[in-house]
């Protein structure tokens, strides 16, 4: 048991549950206890038997508000997989207070979403979901984001009849190889929840320039309420950059943006800096940047943005090419070390302020900066056509394509390039 109050955890210890016989070992606690309101089973191995006895237990606890079931599917077969969750998902739905659900470290792949899709279409208490490196792909990324378009209309449906329902306010769904091919969708996903959403963490995805146009354009622009945008280690270019720039004056809850080793270029981040400092972002507080060719041309426009947000206490730099000893460098850090003194006892602890370490910069070719622009935004292209002929062709022709007329002209882009 948890030394928490109101918990359970068997989380990492490394249990092998094949039947309800051998969960009976463990269970015991959660079953006398009442009141649970956390339960973590993560870094444990579940088989059918275990989850359908697990499940019967679920449907009584009442008060469970958060569940973290990352990695419980070690080592089973992808024929087991689908029961076994089929069995924990349709207990969660009983579940009345559930708002927090971790399914990261799952295979949720063609032959193992379906139980998830049907879950979230369905879980109107749902408020905050996480699913990292579950092996989705476009076609089941696009599945499980039309899901959570549904979960908006069933929410909808449920304040009608006069039930108390929450926003769903955040999501994690990074390391999934979601792919252009699943963005419209789940624009659509984000459009349909934009009174909501709070933080959106979209992390290595394989998503390119056109691709973040659609999720950002379409989608995400329409979320006034963002406070974190985090799309690190995906591709922007020029046209995803500015597919930023122009959405970021509407985030004026933003605290945090995370782009880093995202290609913004010297030009890219020359734009998201200036909309930036417009006026509209006076919350950001961190802004993540590393890997992302900026120069020191770019790092100007950066310094005079940072003086325009004054709540903004970390910047990460690392990777970009400019020299550690730029002027630009000594007056941000500077900057920031001004704003740490002057929140004195008022700063947490916990929060890291100043710059990252710049162990990494690569300087800056000033004479072929702009031939280098130019040059990125022509291998991106040449790169994006390789990963579309790599792709699965079955996948590919099943994706949903499915349009409305907010996202016609991205749209059909998107099908022009064959994506």
């Amino acid at each position: 048991m948890s030394n928490a109050q109101n918990a359970f955890s068997l989380a990492g210890k490394g249990l092998k549950l094949d039947t309800k016989e051998d969960l009976e070992q463990h269970i015991q606690p959660l079953i006398d206890h009442e009141n649970v309101q956390s339960l973590d089973l993560s870094g444990n191995t579940f088989g059918v038997g275990a989850c359908e006895a697990l499940a019967s237990i679920l449907k009584t606890k009442t008060s469970l508000t958060t569940i973290d079931l990352h990695d419980i599917f070690t080592s089973r077969l992808l024929s087991e997989i689908p029961p076994a969750l089929s069995a924990l998902l349709t207990a969660v739905l009983e579940c009345p207070n559930v708002h927090t659900i971790d399914l990261s470290d799952n295979a949720f792949g063609l032959n193992t979403k379906a139980p998830l899709v049907d879950f979230l279409a369905k879980h109107t208490p749902l408020r905050h979901l996480i699913l990292n490196n579950n092996g989705m792909g476009p076609i089941a990324g696009t599945s499980i984001a039309e899901a959570l378009t549904t979960l908006a209309e069933t929410k909808v449906a449920a304040r009608k009849e006069g039930k108390d329902v929450p926003d769903l306010e955040s999501v994690v769904c990074g390391r999934n190889r979601l792919e252009n091919g699943s963005m419209i969708a789940w624009a659509k996903a984000y459009e349909a929840h934009s009174a909501g959403i709070k933080s959106v963490k979209m992390t290595q995805n394989g998503i390119r320039p056109e691709g973040i146009d659609v999720l950002i354009s379409a989608g995400l622009s329409k979320c006034s309420n963002l406070e974190v945008f985090d799309l690190q280690d995906n591709t922007f270019t020029y046209r995803g950059a500015a597919a930023l720039a122009t959405a970021v004056g509407g985030w004026t809850k933003l605290k945090e943006l995370g782009v880093g080793d995202d290609m913004l270029g010297a030009r890219g981040s020359v734009k998201v800096f200036e909309a930036l400092g417009s006026g509209n972002s006076r919350a950001v507080e961190v802004l993540r940047l590393q890997f992302n060719d900026i120069t020191p041309a770019s790092l100007k426009v950066l310094l005079q943005t940072a003086k325009e947000l004054p709540s903004l206490r970390r910047v990460e730099l690392n990777g970009n090419k400019f020299e550690e000893e730029d002027p630009s460098v000594e007056a941000l850090s500077e900057l920031l070390s001004e704003r740490k003194d002057e929140a004195g006892e008022d700063s947490d602890p916990e929060d890291h302020w100043g710059l990252d370490e710049l162990d990494e910069l690569e300087g800056e070719d000033s004479d072929e900066e702009e031939e280098e622009e130019d040059e990125v935004e022509a291998d991106a292209e040449e790169a994006r056509a390789k990963l579309l002929k790599d792709q699965d062709d079955a996948e590919e022709a099943n994706v949903s394509q499915k349009k409305d007329k907010d996202v016609d002209e991205l749209a059909n882009e998107l099908e022009k390039t064959g994506i």
